[in-house]
């Protein structure tokens, strides 16, 4: 039980130097998903009548959008390149 406290109370200070494959795909999913999103609200946004609603999927696409550049700028940062770990 304790050892399971200890655990739970470390915090890694930064990211390790190798990504797992289970971390890569994980990554490589949450990629999709927020660019899928974002095309997804922008189109409907397009086909959307009502202003208030047409603003709100745009303001969503937006969102998606800085979230998949964010995480293209996380895994892009430092210049070096990520190392796949098959663990």
């Amino acid at each position: 039980m304790e050892q399971q406290q200890e655990n739970q109370q470390q915090v890694m200070p930064q990211p390790p130097q190798q990504v797992s494959t289970k971390d890569h795909l994980y990554l490589s999913d949450m990629l999709s998903w927020n660019l899928n999103a974002a095309k997804k609200a922008a189109f409907f946004a397009k086909q959307c009548t009502d202003m208030d609603i047409k603003q709100e999927l745009e303001k969503t696409s937006r969102m998606h959008e800085r979230h998949y550049q964010q995480l293209m700028t996380h895994l892009q940062s430092g210049n070096q390149p990520i190392q796949q770990n098959t663990n």
